[in-house]
This record gives structure tokens, sequence and C-alpha cells, in this order.
């Protein structure tokens, strides 16, 4: 989807504990907190022996990359039916629908480029001193999940779901179990999740060979069938009511994915070891390819990532402070660092707005590089992703919420991310110093949600 995708998620409509009543106590607004932190549940007590109906949260999100780059909208759809006993089944619907350019991974130079299509069947050509994009960019994604909570014995919840999301060249088939033990009077809850997922990959005109070239309109030799990944997730964690006004939460998350981690359609300039411009390519007689020479990126076949995530929640007589830091290591040398801070300021009986700002940072991937020296022996792993190079994000905005006569709630957001990053002076090559390497990006997100039911 772009850089903002793959660093933050933007589809969150999570507005539980709104009732449109100034909470009684401070306990009632710390719950409603609670309900947010630790899983998007109404916080509201289902009543014994009383059946209740479907809830459904709706949301409608634009996501647009500036300079004509990628654009999403998508539909998320939640419906929960509580029944008696605390026994809860959740389900879920996204459709997204994405357009739009995106940079292919090859070096800016002063001259036009020419690129083979990802399908293999035509070519296009891009300006001098610009940043290749593939224009072509076009998916709609379809994703379904369902979750089965109940109580096991009086103080602990089990959870257990499927997933599946399905794209033009992509399909993933998911699997989750969570279990939590409440203690310390209920103020201190411990839970274990385990999540399960396979990915099946089937790109367009056929996964390539990494670091083999691309080859001219027709040529299929280095193309290979689908290509899959296995993912495990572990996450362990611990919420704790510190007192009547404040909440704590801890996690720590592993994640191990296995098999093909490449993205198919990323590409690498060779270029000359003096100037740093691309290698010219020989064409082949009569028959349309690329101008330059470029490798298909090669990234490891496994990821290992190590997550510390901390949040706190604090009740201020009427107003909700809500605070989150994330730090995450993996074995590609990447390290992040993630700061989320949002502000519920009550207006009146049933409005809110919630001021939203988020900080992020990673350093490169140990095999991020912007090219690849022609005439020399080719590294075992190398990407020009930018989305595993060196950069920071923040993100801005606000969620302006309300409640209707209905009791129905209805909220906004508006939000304005930007990313700038930056490539370490040793591995530009001649002429790629006086050239824009990294493509910038800046990005707004608008969402519509509505709330409904009982």
């Amino acid at each position: 989807m772009g850089l903002a995708a793959a660093d933050a998620a933007v589809t969150n409509n999570n507005d539980c504990g709104m009732t449109g009543k100034k909470p009684n106590t401070t306990a009632a607004a710390l719950a409603s907190a609670t309900c947010a932190l630790l899983g998007g549940i109404s916080a509201e007590p289902v009543q014994a022996q009383e059946e209740k109906d479907w809830s459904f949260d709706t949301a409608l999100l634009y996501y647009g990359e500036s300079d004509s780059r990628v654009q999403d909208i998508s539909l998320n759809v939640l419906a929960i039916r509580s029944f008696i006993d605390d026994r809860i089944l959740s389900l879920s619907l996204g459709v997204d629908t994405l357009t739009g350019a995106t940079p292919i991974g090859a070096a800016p130079f002063n001259g036009p480029q020419t690129f083979t299509s990802p399908s293999g069947a035509q070519v296009s050509t891009r300006s001098a001193n610009e940043i290749p994009l593939d224009d072509t960019f076009l998916d709609t994604r379809v994703a379904l999940a369902a979750t089965w909570q109940q109580p096991l014995g009086r103080l602990n919840t089990v959870s257990a779901g499927v997933s599946i999301s399905d794209e033009y060249d992509y399909l993933h088939l998911g699997a989750n179990f969570k279990i939590s033990w409440d203690f310390n009077k209920r103020n201190t809850t411990v839970s274990l999740g385990l999540a399960f997922a396979n990915d099946e990959f089937d790109p367009v005109g056929g996964a390539p060979t990494p670091l083999t070239p691309m080859l001219d309109v027709g040529d299929v030799s280095n193309r290979n069938g689908d290509q899959s990944k296995n993912i495990v997730d572990l996450v362990l964690g611990v919420s704790q009511v510190i007192n009547r006004n404040l909440l704590v939460q801890l996690n720590y998350s592993f994640s191990n994915a296995d098999g093909y981690l490449n993205d198919p359609y990323k590409i690498l300039s060779v270029v000359d070891s003096i100037t740093g411009d691309p290698v010219a390519r020989v064409p082949t007689p009569g028959i349309q390819g690329p101008s330059h020479e470029y490798l298909f990126e090669s990234r490891p076949g496994e990821r290992t990532k190590h997550s510390l995530f901390g949040q706190a929640k604090v009740y201020m007589n009427g107003r909700i402070l809500d605070a989150s830091y994330r730090y995450m290591t993996d074995d590609w040398d990447i390290d992040s660092h993630t700061i989320d801070l949002r502000y519920r300021w009550p207006l009146g009986d049933t409005r809110f707005i919630e001021p939203h700002v988020r900080f992020y940072t990673q350093t490169e991937a140990d095999f991020y590089r912007t090219s690849i020296i022609g005439g020399t022996a080719f590294p075992t792993n190398a990407s020009a992703d930018y989305r595993l190079g060196n950069f920071d994000a923040i993100t801005i905005g606000f969620k302006y919420g309300w409640k209707t006569e209905a009791g129905n709630q209805w909220n906004t957001r508006l939000e304005f991310y930007s990313a700038d990053g930056s490539v370490p002076g040793n591995l530009l090559v001649g002429n790629q110093a006086g050239q824009e390497m990294y493509p910038d990006l800046d990005a707004i997100i608008f969402q519509l949600g509505y709330r409904f039911g009982k």
C-alpha cells in the first residue's frame, strides 16, 4: 500500500466506551479506557439472562499519497453478537481498492529509462531525474475474519479465530488462539496469544528468480511458479489497574516468517562503479526490453522479530490520555521506535474530540542498498525497497465523534502522514549523490465511521 501502510494501521474505528453520558465515577470512565486497551469489546457489562442483539461498527476510509502515488479506498465492517454468560462472536469484513503508482527500486539518473512491465508483456519509459514508478499498480483486497470468545471458568477467558484475505496475486489463511487469566481481584490480567498464517503468492508474470536480470518482452525464462511463506506470532501480555485513574499494559511479541519474503515487483539498478549511473543494456534486435541492466531483489528466506509494547491510559476528570511506546528489532538489522499519543476530550454529554500524534523511526536493513555495482560479485541479498531503508515519519490529526438521539455513534478522522528518509553516504556511488535517492512521502487519511445496534 505504501509507506504509511507498512508502518501504521489506518483503519482503527474503535470508540469503545463512548456512551454519551458523563461517568458517575472515575471507575466507570476507566472501564471505558480498559475496553479500548484490551480489545475493543463494549465496556458495558453483559446483563445475566438477557440475550443481546447484534452491534455493528463500520468505517469508510480514504488514504491518498502525494504525487499521484498509492490511493486506497476501503470499507471495514465489524459485527459483534453478545450472548448470555459473556460469550461473544465477532465477524469482520474488509474491502480495499488500491490504485496509483509505487517506486520499483530502480535508481534515478540524468537520462530516460525503459522497463519491462511486471507481466513481461510490454515496456514503459520514465523521464530523466525522477524516481522510477510502476504506474500500473491496481489491486482489490477482500478480507474476512471470525472470532469466538467465552469464559473458561470464573476468572479465565479464551478466544479462537480464523482469517482469510484474497488479492489478485495473494492469498492469506490464518488462525489464532488467545487465553487470559484474571487475578488480584480482577485488577491484573495475563494473556497469551498465538497466531499461525500461510500466505500464497501468485505474482503477475510469475515470481522472478532473485538477482536475475529484467528480460525482454515475452521472455519469462527466469520466472518461477507460485511461492509461499509461513508466519508464527506469539504475544505475551499483562495489564494492571494501578488505581482508579490509571491502567497500564505491557506486551512482548515474537514473530517468525519463513519462505518467500521477496517483493516480486521490486528491482535494483546495476550501476557503473565510478559514475553511479545505470549500466546500459544491449537491446535484442527487433524486440522491446529494458534500456539498462536491472536485477530482481533478493531478501533472506527467514525473518524473526521481537517487540516490546507499553501502554498507559490515564483518566483525568472526564478526559483520557492514551500513551504508548513500541520497540521492534529483527535479524534483518532493522530497529524501530514508535510513540503514539491520543487525548480524548469530551464536549458535553454526547460529543468528543481526540487529537492524535504518532512518531516513528527505523534503521535500514543490513541488505538495503540503492544499487548494485556492475562487474563485481553480487551479494547474497539486496533490496532497494524504500520501506526497508532508514526513515522517520510523523502522523498528526484528530478524531471527532458524536452520539445520535437514537443512541448510535458517528465519528470522523482526519490525519496527515509525512515520511522523510535518507540513504547512508557509503551506499551512494558517483552521481547518485546529486539525485533524490529516497522517495519521501506525504499522505492524507480521512475516515468516516458509524456504530449502531444494541
